[in-house]
């Protein structure tokens, strides 16, 4: 069996993980297909060495623009690549522009499409990454759910016979290199436990200078150190709305996304997470950490029925949601075992 994995962005490169593994421990052949949507080191590059990926077979390069532009390039690239080699299964991760593109190419050149990751809903329409996956699902040959969550939305939808329960491959990978990196010392300047971790990025919350303005000073005054992990996003968007991101108070340590590794390590030791990321929500979850969401909706509704997760969209509230203590009782996992890429790889050989 011939496999093409088509990844581009950040989140995306962390699910490669442990498929990549899972592949490597058979005789199948994994192709990985890199668009180059993210193409900062930080947001990729260092991924690969970190995570223990593989190198891409084929870099497209394509960049940034428009998500119409990004799209049209992505798929206006991938016809070569596929006709070159071929794959038994193009295999496309997430809900990115690099998603929806491999999708559509492999439909065109009719070659079987499997998506990790399937049937997740935020049932917010705005929202790129909600047309994405819902044009993938319904596009794909076998839809590959990480929750029966997931399986229930697929067959709401009309897409239940080719549903498989398989997993979250981001359990796997979250908690390998939990158990490598736990025991190691943090490179930040604080204590275990007294400070929060942030990443913001989304549109819906960086376009608007007010609304950015708020959720900045929303962190700045949160009643403990705050870890920003400044996405490219974040910074472009604070200096063309002319919003200062570092304080003279030290009330916000801003630095560069850190690599996934030690992203896990300082979630670890932090008090908490702020966040708009879908990824990190659940990565705050899994590592045992409350999490705070600046959206009204979440992919991950099972974070938030158990109460580890809440959602706003009023940043008035970050001080006192940002501070809460975890919830008693056994935390819930709805997420695997942390075998879900096995099961893929095995799913896609029968």
């Amino acid at each position: 069996m011939k496999v093409l994995s088509v990844v581009g962005a950040r989140p995306q490169f962390v699910k490669l993980a442990p498929i990549a593994e899972a592949f490597a421990a058979t005789d199948h052949e994994h192709v990985i297909v890199h668009t180059g949507q993210h193409y900062d080191k930080n947001m990729s590059d260092v991924f690969f060495a970190d995570l223990r990926i593989p190198a891409p077979d084929v870099h497209m390069g394509i960049g940034s623009g428009s998500h119409g532009v990004q799209t049209g390039a992505m798929l206006a690239a991938m016809d070569a690549v596929l006709d070159e080699h071929k794959p038994d299964w193009v295999l496309v991760y997430g809900d990115t522009n690099s998603t929806l593109a491999g999708a559509l190419s492999a439909v065109k050149m009719h070659l079987p499409v499997a998506h990790l990751e399937a049937g997740l809903r935020s049932f917010n329409r705005r929202m790129p990454e909600e047309h994405n996956r819902v044009l993938t699902d319904h596009a794909s040959d076998i839809l590959l759910a990480p929750t029966q969550v997931a399986m229930d939305h697929l067959a709401n939808e009309g897409l239940k016979d080719k549903s498989r329960l398989v997993g979250d491959v981001m359990t796997d990978v979250c908690f390998r290199v939990r158990d490598a990196v736990q025991d190691k010392p943090l490179d930040l300047p604080f204590k275990q436990g007294e400070y929060l971790v942030a990443t913001i990025h989304r549109p819906d919350n960086t376009d608007d200078p007010e609304i950015l303005a708020g959720i900045v000073e929303g962190l700045a005054n949160v009643g403990r150190p705050v870890v920003l992990l400044a996405h490219p996003r974040l910074v472009a968007k604070c200096a063309e709305h002319g919003i200062k991101l570092e304080r003279p108070d030290g009330s916000l340590h801003v630095r560069e996304p850190l690599a996934y590794p030690e992203m896990v390590q300082a979630v670890i030791g932090s008090a908490g997470v702020v966040t708009d990321s879908g990824g990190l929500q659940k990565e705050a979850f899994l590592l045992g950490r409350v999490c705070t969401t600046l959206r009204p909706e979440t992919e991950w509704v099972e974070t938030v029925e158990s109460g580890w997760n809440v959602l706003t969209s009023d940043v008035s509230k970050l001080p006192e949601l940002a501070a809460r203590t975890a919830p008693t009782g056994e935390r819930p996992m709805p997420y695997g075992d942390g075998h879900a890429a096995g099961r893929v790889v095995a799913t896609l050989a029968e």
